[in-house]
């Protein structure tokens, strides 16, 4: 397994300009999309969290990985059709614009779905 960063930017500065340069955009689209989140490290990737993570991260190889969980993915199946996609995870090729609204919108719904859960909780 990779070894744990200690912050975004040691994450970050393992990574080629190139790279870094994608990094650094879907962090600012992340955080416009989600103000009030806590940017940690968990799993090894940079993450956004309020009560509870809502979206990792992470540079691969051949793309860039945006991890929004199952229901990010599977609640904007249509909008992902040209990405690759699996359980949890969306493949964003490096030589491709990064989809700033789709990603954003995505983020979104994890905040409420996550806002939502927090509520039914404390409810109970």
């Amino acid at each position: 397994m990779n070894p744990k960063p200690s912050s975004i930017e040691e994450y970050f500065s393992w990574f080629s300009p190139e790279v870094q340069s994608k990094l650094q955009e879907i962090r600012r689209i992340l955080q416009k999309a989600l103000p009030d989140a806590k940017e940690v490290i968990s799993y090894h990737m940079p993450a956004f969290k309020t009560s509870e993570v809502l979206v990792y991260y992470a540079a691969m190889k051949n793309h860039l990985g945006f991890y929004p969980t199952n229901s990010g993915v599977s609640e904007f199946k249509e909008e992902l059709k040209d990405y690759v996609t699996s359980k949890g995870a969306i493949q964003i090729p490096y030589d491709s614009p990064l989809p700033e609204k789709l990603i954003s919108d995505i983020a979104q719904f994890r905040k409420a779905e996550a806002e939502d859960r927090k509520a039914k909780k404390s409810k109970k």
